[in-house]
């Protein structure tokens, strides 16, 4: 489970973490992206209009889950991304929200929300689900830790990255 003497791990750090290490290390310093870079002005876009019915931006403890959804009985937490290309990563974020909420005693599921292309996923904590999620902690942890960021590496990701100008500039 999660050790308050570490380093703080939140869902942005974990889903950077299969992006871009040193992107993690930059978002651990506060050291916020480009907020008008296109990317980034259409997900807070997303974010605030895509599935009006639910709860949007639900805090728990150092988390911050997108959406919160109940019905029948049932309570689904979901999260919004605006293009299924980061799905791993998505996936890897909403089981790292799982695995907190399970920490609390709270036996949830999960979905991957994509309103641009209108797909979902439903995702559910299970063995392998825990073990990518703590395995990614201590990678977050480990990069957090480092003095300085990891050497900038160049792949595809690096185009569209409203980070560009702290590694190309």
């Amino acid at each position: 489970m999660l050790d308050a003497n570490q380093p703080p791990v939140n869902g942005t750090l974990i889903w950077y973490y299969t992006i871009c290490p040193r992107q993690v290390w930059l978002m651990a310093r506060q050291m916020t992206p480009d907020e008008n870079d296109d990317n980034v002005v259409l997900g807070r876009f997303l974010h605030e209009r895509a599935y009006n019915r639910d709860r949007h931006e639900v805090l728990v403890g150092n988390i911050k889950i997108d959406l919160v959804h109940g019905a029948r009985g049932e309570v689904v937490i979901g999260e919004i991304k605006k293009s299924s290309h980061t799905r791993e990563s998505a996936r890897l974020q909403l089981l790292y929200y799982l695995y907190v909420l399970k920490g609390y005693g709270l036996d949830l599921k999960g979905v991957l929300l994509f309103p641009l292309e209108k797909q979902r996923e439903e995702v559910v904590l299970d063995v392998v689900g825990i073990e990518a999620v703590e395995k990614a902690i201590a990678g977050v942890r480990a990069i957090v830790s480092l003095p300085s960021p990891p050497p900038p590496v160049k792949t595809k990701r690096c185009r569209p990255c409203a980070y560009a100008e702290y590694c190309w500039a």
